[in-house]
C-alpha cells in the first residue's frame, strides 16, 4: 500500500534508504552518500506533503517523492515542456530485499497517475549516470533522456535528466 509518509516513520525510511545506498555501493554505484538522502530531506518532503511510502504489512519497503518544486540545478536543462506545470520525482527507493518484484514500477505508476489526475504537463527526474539499471527503467517507461546536471556533493559523475510528457 502506498500512502503519505509520517514524521514518525523517518527512522524507518532512513534505514531503508541506507540499505539501498549500501546495496548500490556493493555494485560500484556511488549515487547516494551518508549525507544524502538525509533526515532533513525527508522532513522537508513530509512537511510539503510530497513523500509517500510503500509498505509490505507494516514494513516500509519503498518511497517516492512527488514534488512541484524545481531544484536550482534543473534550471539550465532544456526541458521538453515549459517550466510551469510539472512534477519532479526524487528519492525513489526500494529496499534491496524487495527489488525485482515490481515495487519500483508500482511507485512510478503511482507518481504517474498522480500527475495525470492533477493535470500536470510532464514528469521530470534525474538519475545517476553510473546507474545503468535506473536509466533502462525510466527509458522503458517512456522517459526521454535530456541534459546532464551535477551534484558535486554526491559525485563527480553527472546525473542524467529525464522527462515524460503527459
Amino acid at each position: 500500500m502506498i500512502q503519505p509518509a509520517k514524521i514518525s516513520e523517518i527512522s524507518d525510511i532512513l534505514i531503508m534508504t541506507n540499505a539501498c545506498r549500501l546495496f548500490m555501493e556493493s555494485n560500484n554505484i556511488f549515487q547516494w552518500t551518508i549525507e544524502y538522502p538525509s533526515e532533513n530531506h525527508f522532513i522537508n518532503d513530509i512537511e510539503r506533503n510530497e513523500l509517500y511510502t510503500l509498505k509490505n504489512n507494516d514494513l516500509i519497503i519503498g518511497c517516492i517523492v512527488i514534488s512541484t518544486f524545481m531544484d536550482a540545478e534543473y534550471k539550465t536543462v532544456q526541458w521538453l515542456t515549459p517550466n510551469e506545470n510539472n512534477i519532479y520525482i526524487h528519492r525513489l527507493a526500494v529496499h534491496p530485499s524487495f527489488q525485482g518484484l515490481g515495487c519500483a514500477q508500482q511507485l512510478m505508476a503511482f507518481g504517474e497517475e498522480y500527475a495525470v489526475n492533477n493535470r500536470f504537463t510532464s514528469i521530470r527526474l534525474d538519475t545517476f549516470s553510473q546507474n545503468k539499471r535506473n536509466q533502462k527503467f525510466y527509458e522503458m517507461r517512456g522517459y526521454q533522456k535530456l541534459d546532464d546536471i551535477y551534484f558535486p556533493e554526491q559525485s563527480q559523475h553527472p546525473f542524467h535528466c529525464y522527462e515524460l510528457v503527459l
